[in-house]
């Protein structure tokens, strides 16, 4: 079945996602151009990652010139161009983007020394990078980001034309383009750092994993696991999308490698082609905030926080895992209000053959939580669980990697990284403009104002801002803006940056489900074949999890685990489960039977009492929960009676 959808899967990523839109040359040499350059920067940070990184704006602007000049060589302009010639426009803008690189390393010196005032050269340079960057931004990531870093380059030239608290100084254009060039606060700043070092690295584990057949492997599992319980198929595309996921990265990509699979099947046993298309699209987005990798946005927050890498992934895990069981249990309930089964057992894998076959493959993940809880720096971990992923996939000969097939990881890796690289440098260009004009402060005072003084309603300001400033942009630049802009906002309260951060983060990456833009659903829903907006909708419901668990994080940060004492982990994770469980059920409108609206309404307010930290609020929930649900059970036990009468 996967066969026979891969064409059309192939399609939706084209259409859906502009990183899969590239070049396929009819020339050799050309192809054979683009391996070298792009193994070679594989190789390249895979040595520093081991010996160390050249000095810090070399560094960044090497990596920054060589993906630069990758996407001009592999990805056209204009969606009539050519896919299969090479124009000589794009000739030019790659070899002008590693010139970019080449001025930095031969005058490395004289531009340090001038101590940030930049030379009439250094603003001509800057200009172009500025301009490469933007334009590779939008051919790789969409106009989303390459518009928004436009409308902050205008703020930063037009402030003294502003009117009340936006108004500022006003820059000329060679000032906002050299600041975003000679400095490490625009383009070579916080996110082409971790770009450069951490990302890619992982980014190029997970082609590894691919390459070895790790995605076959988590399909059989899921398939095994879940296949034939009730509903099966959709608890095994919430499996497989959630672990593909957080490897991959990109919602898109994992919803149509997996979606192609599981999809069909959902639709088999019964599901209807939109929630089919819904359950995909939010089990793949949820990816980016599953540890232990989330998309590579960690390493951006642990970068941005000053703190280690695993203490992200500590904090994020119950979060996560309360927002897939309670995608879970919507699925679940569908399914038994529906009276929808699984699949046959006769025809799904057995776990036990399953891992005899490819268990070995989960060694590499197993070594790299390890590894990273015993606190070794992720670029060490990288690497040496890159090398450790080729020797066990050894041990098996249908997993075993020849060498065609490492030098094709370490391409598929570096292509891999194109997109988020290239956001990396263009929402640099954004954040530059933050520094440089306090925007940032004057857009959390704002968000404080509006609020009130009232910690709920700046959460609620927060959310919003969070998400429509998401709309249509990667996890990454996204959760950099949000974090930039609202994050501060809830520092006043004494909020933990850690929770301030993953707030905005949750609701950043939860806006690739909203419509109108909303491309991991309509990409659900072109596999579905099902209306896109309505595939969104139904995305945003099966991820209302996802809506309530970050209130709870900052209302009771015991969830985050960090600092706080095994009860009250406990205590607050179990309170959340029971909200989670009867939102689902309220959103489904079945629990035991059928809720009519005045259950569905009391399931609601006994959810969000459980959210505040209150031993009244809290005990009216329970109350309220219990019976409800003793209601819902006994109207089940009636209906059935009946029948059987």
């Amino acid at each position: 079945m996967y066969e026979e959808n891969v064409d059309k899967s192939k399609a939706l990523l084209e259409e859906y996602d502009p990183e899969a839109n590239y070049r396929k040359f009819d020339k050799r040499w050309l192809t054979a151009l683009v391996s070298v350059i792009a193994i070679g920067l594989a190789l390249f940070h895979l040595y520093t990652a081991w010996a160390g990184p050249l000095i810090t704006l070399q560094h960044r602007s090497l990596h920054v010139a060589v993906i630069l000049c990758l996407i001009f060589l592999l990805y056209p302009g204009f969606k009539k161009s050519s896919r299969k010639t090479l124009s000589f426009f794009d000739s030019a803008l790659a070899v002008l983007s590693l010139t970019s690189a080449g001025y930095i390393f031969i005058f490395y010196t004289e531009i340090v020394n001038r101590g940030g005032i930049a030379s009439s050269v250094d603003i001509i340079f800057a200009t172009i990078t500025c301009v490469l960057v933007l334009e590779a931004s939008r051919r790789v990531a969409g106009w989303e980001l390459t518009a928004m870093a436009g409308i902050f380059i205008a703020y930063a030239y037009l402030g003294p034309y502003l009117p009340g608290a936006l108004g500022h100084r006003g820059y000329t254009l060679g000032d906002i383009f050299s600041y975003f060039y000679v400095t490490t606060e625009g383009i070579y700043g916080d996110a082409i750092a971790v770009s450069s070092t951490f990302i890619i690295l992982f980014i190029i584990f997970g082609a590894f994993l691919t390459k070895s057949g790790m995605g076959t492997l988590f399909n059989d599992l899921s398939l095994a696991a879940a296949g034939s319980s009730k509903g099966g198929p959709a608890k095994v595309g919430v499996i497989a999308s959630a672990v593909h996921g957080s490897i991959n990265g990109s919602a898109v990509a994992s919803v149509v490698t997996t979606g192609s699979f599981t999809i069909p099947l959902m639709k088999k046993v019964g599901y209807k082609p939109e929630f089919a298309g819904g359950v995909e699209a939010t089990a793949a987005v949820g990816g980016q905030i599953l540890p232990p990798v989330m998309g590579a946005a960690a390493f951006i927050m642990a970068e941005t926080l000053g703190v280690p890498y695993v203490t992200i992934c500590i904090a994020a895990i119950i979060p996560a895992l309360m927002y897939y069981y309670g995608l879970l249990v919507q699925v679940h309930l569908r399914a038994d209000k529906d009276n929808l089964h699984g699949l046959k057992k006769e025809n799904l894998p057995k776990v036990k053959d399953v891992l005899k076959q490819r268990g070995h493959l989960l060694l590499p993940i197993v070594l790299l939580v390890v590894l990273l809880s015993m606190h070794f720096s992720p670029t060490y971990v990288g690497v040496f669980t890159i090398l450790a992923t080729i020797v066990i996939a050894a041990l098996r000969k249908e997993t075993r990697m020849g060498f065609r097939d490492i030098l094709s990881s370490l391409e598929a890796g570096v292509r891999d990284t194109l997109s988020v690289a290239a956001a990396c440098a263009a929402v640099g260009i954004t954040v530059g403009v933050f520094s440089l004009t306090g925007l940032g402060l004057k857009f959390a005072n704002i968000i404080i104002a509006l609020g009130q003084g009232e910690l709920f309603i700046t959460l609620v300001l927060t959310m919003l801002a969070s998400i429509i400033l998401g709309l249509g942009l990667p996890s990454i630049p996204c959760y950099i803006i949000t974090a930039t802009m609202a994050a501060p906002a809830l520092s006043n309260f004494g909020i933990s940056p850690l929770a301030a951060h993953l707030f905005v983060f949750y609701f950043g990456v939860i806006a690739n489900l909203t419509p109108p833009v909303a491309l991991a659903a309509f990409a659900g829903a072109g596999i579905a074949g099902s209306d896109p907006q309505r595939t969104g909708w139904i995305s945003c419901k099966l991820a209302i999890a996802g809506f309530i668990v970050p209130f709870v994080f900052v209302y009771k940060p015991s969830i985050l685990i960090l600092n706080s004492s095994f009860v009250d982990v406990t205590l607050n994770t179990l309170s959340l489960v029971v909200a989670v469980t009867i939102l689902a059920a309220s959103v489904e409108g079945f629990i035991f039977s059928k809720l009519n609206w005045l259950g569905r309404l009391g399931l609601v307010l006994c959810a969000v009492g459980f959210i505040f930290p209150n031993v009244v609020a809290t005990s009216l929930a329970m109350v309220g929960t219990v019976a409800i649900l003793a209601f819902q059970f006994r109207r089940k036990k009636h209906t059935i009676i009946e029948l059987s009468a």
